[in-house]
């Protein structure tokens, strides 16, 4: 295609998306945007709750060395 007709091309398709104006639902609107009608109590009312780790704790203390939390970076190879 020559440069006037590639022009003209692109001139018409940003024109029909300007002027693009889709059909809007407004009753799914509202529904998205007033959320749920009865709230959960909580955010998360199914969150697990933390597993026990003392026995790994007591279990590696004394393969590893009690370090501060500052030489973390540094590994024992």
């Amino acid at each position: 295609m020559g440069r006037g007709r590639q022009k003209a091309k692109a001139t018409k398709q940003a024109r029909e998306m300007k002027y693009f104006t889709p059909a809007t639902d407004y009753s799914a609107l509202q529904r998205e945007l007033s959320g749920p009608t009865s709230r959960p109590s909580s955010r998360y009312p199914e969150e697990p709750a933390e597993p026990d780790y003392s026995a790994y704790e007591d279990k590696y203390a004394d393969q590893f060395g009690e370090e501060d939390d500052d030489e973390g970076s540094r590994r024992i190879g």
